[in-house]
């Protein structure tokens, strides 16, 4: 009786689910506000205009958004204690941009537009001002109304194995080949060395830097994060190309030049280094190809991660505070 009671409870689980992602359309605003997309658009263009480092901020602000309570844009509250404020999201930009893209919604279409719908489209927008790929977006999320620092502490973590982060992005109902394509998000933007400087000095019980990093990459990431340094210098995540979408990402995995240790790590799982493999390619052209399709599924299926419906969401007026 206990197990018939167990799998009942999963049934219905599993139909909350279906309903939540089912209820997201591209056309969700299409008559109560049908400006959206056009008005976040312009708002990260303008932004972006003035600073560009906008695009990878907003990039990396949906994922942290959706990899803790789902993609509810509990990571927009502000506050002691809010999500924010987690060690896990230090360095996080592009709050502004979602303040002025929900400033001009609320002034055109009062109470419609979430700000996790609008971070959404931001993400995407920040991928196609980059020269990547461009996606109609599922609309239609609510707005969580939680919001704690605590609950980001669990986020994928550079310092993690594979199998930790093959957990979970699993827990989330994403495979390797999902993450594989989202830490692609890092052929655009910059970390800081306190990040990463570990690898390059005593990283080995002898005293050497990390073994799978390239010698010239090596040399050159020690001269930008000397030993003593304040580790806030800023690294691009790409060499070479941190500024373009593209797949230099994952060539630079392959020959040994990531800067965080977990990017690099992906070249040493069997089922990792395949994926990177089949991006990273060796015919010009079509690798660009294949990474710019399989981007936008991903995106779209992270997006759908613990949608809020019905009481468990409001569509805040401000996106720093709850209604």
């Amino acid at each position: 009786m206990e197990g018939f009671r167990v799998l009942c409870l999963l049934l219905v689980l599993s139909k909350l689910v279906i309903s939540a992602k089912s209820q997201l359309s591209t056309n969700y605003y299409a008559s109560s506000c049908p400006q959206v997309e056009g008005v976040v658009r312009s708002t990260v263009q303008s932004h972006f205009n003035s600073d560009s480092t906008i695009a990878p901020g907003l990039l990396r602000m949906h994922f942290h958004d959706c990899f803790v309570q789902g993609c509810d844009a509990s990571v927009l509250i502000s506050g002691p204690s809010s999500e924010r404020t987690a060690f896990t999201n230090i360095g996080l930009n592009g709050f502004d941009v979602i303040d002025d893209a929900k400033s001009q919604l609320e002034s055109l279409c009062p109470g419609v537009v979430s700000c996790a719908d609008i971070l959404a489209l931001a993400a995407r927008d920040s991928v196609a001002l980059t020269g990547g790929p461009n996606w109609g977006v599922p609309l239609g999320r609510l707005d969580g109304k939680r919001s704690s620092a605590s609950d980001a502490l669990n986020l994928p973590s550079p310092l993690e194995s594979i199998a930790v982060h093959r957990q979970k992005f699993a827990d989330k109902g994403l495979n390797d080949h999902d993450l594989v394509t989202l830490v692609g998000a890092h052929t655009i933007g910059q970390t800081d060395c306190r990040f990463f400087q570990y690898r390059l000095y005593n990283f080995t019980p002898t005293g050497n830097s990390d073994p799978s990093i390239n010698s010239p990459n090596l040399a050159q990431l020690q001269a930008l994060c000397p030993k003593n340094g304040n580790g806030l210098t800023k690294v691009a995540l790409d060499k070479d190309s941190w500024t373009r979408f593209d797949v230099n990402f994952f060539k630079n995995i392959r020959d040994g030049n990531a800067v965080l240790e977990s990017d690099q790590r992906l070249w040493g799982d069997d089922a990792t280094r395949a994926i990177v493999q089949n991006y990273a390619g060796n015919i010009r052209g079509l690798f660009g190809v294949r990474f710019n399709f399989d981007f936008p599924k991903a995106m779209i299926k992270m997006s759908t991660i613990d949608v809020k419906t019905g009481s468990s969401g409001e569509v805040r007026k401000v996106c720093s505070k709850f209604n």
